[in-house]
């Protein structure tokens, strides 16, 4: 297949394109910084540096798009709010024009999206037909997800990514997260009953080829492993992964003084439940924790 990744340099996209690319399709990686491109994965991989001297996407049997601005790395001031949204939707937009202005377009488009469409949950099983609560993560992914959707015809089907924490030693969240376990500092965060849905790496690339080659599939999918946990149980074992106690315990005042409202990014949750992936048949390599992080702990994946 010859296919078109935005956020190809990303965590995922870094891991996805390497899969992809041993399995002999023709990779193309839209990046502005064909330097970085180059240096992950040789002169392999064609790199576009923008979509403007674009006319269509013709050439394409597939367009999946991972591109975003790290959600939890700033405060969401009002200014970075509109950071975080334009720089998944004006993409987003940029492909989906160019998807519908080809004669003959890519036969499935894949965008990202996350858990936090759903905003927090609770203890509520969380399922793609779970109804959202409005805050501003469920606005930022409503959004995303109604612009990549707008490319879905006879022609393209769309497949939405609803992504929970991707779990990788080579980034995301578990290397900031393993830092105080590593010193004997580590605890759970708030009251600890907030859960987590976690999805291992080589399970998210996976999924991600699945629904690639899944020709009936379309519209949401959580990518999450079929287990979430609450967070008092993924400090446990995150602490028992490295050999440290978990004891300690970030008071929920403390996190929303330092991280104002993105404090809900940790002290809220979503039990997201993979039911579409499950019922189409995709087989979970990782579906416990505790195996998850010994496996990436162990290989540094």
């Amino acid at each position: 297949m010859k296919i078109l990744i935005t956020g190809g340099t990303g965590l995922i996209g870094k891991a996805l394109v390497c899969e992809l690319a041993l399995a002999n399709n023709d990779i193309t990686v839209l990046s502005r910084s064909p330097q970085k491109v180059y240096s992950h994965f040789c002169n392999e991989i064609t790199c576009w540096t923008q979509l403007n001297d674009k006319q269509n996407l013709n050439e394409f049997d597939a367009v999946i798009n991972l591109a975003g601005e790290p959600i939890a790395d700033n405060r969401w001031t009002p200014s970075q709010k509109q950071k975080l949204v334009n720089s998944r939707c004006h993409l987003t937009q940029k492909l989906v024009d160019l998807i519908k202005a080809s004669d003959s377009p890519p036969t499935v488009f894949i965008s990202g999206s996350a858990v936090g469409f759903y905003g927090d949950q609770g203890d509520t099983r969380v399922t793609e037909e779970t109804p959202a609560n409005p805050e501003f993560t469920h606005e930022l992914c409503a959004k995303w997800e109604r612009i990549a959707l707008e490319a879905q015809t006879p022609l393209t089907r769309v497949c939405l990514l609803r992504t929970g924490i991707v779990l990788s030693t080579l980034g995301g969240a578990l290397p900031k997260m393993s830092k105080p376990f590593k010193l004997g500092l580590g605890g759970k965060l708030g009251s600890g009953k907030q859960y987590m849905p976690w999805i291992h790496i080589d399970d998210m690339v996976s999924a991600i080829v699945f629904l690639l080659k899944t020709q009936d599939a379309k519209g949401a999918f959580n990518l999450t492993a079929p287990n979430p946990v609450q967070n008092k149980e993924f400090t446990r074992l995150l602490g028992k992964a490295f050999n440290r106690p978990a004891l300690m315990m970030v008071p929920e005042s403390v996190l929303r003084l330092v991280m104002g409202e993105s404090a809900a990014l940790v002290l809220g949750g979503q039990q997201a439940i993979p039911e579409k992936l499950l019922n189409a048949g995709f087989e979970f390599r990782y579906p416990q924790l505790e195996e998850a992080l010994k496996d990436i702990i162990s290989t540094g994946k």
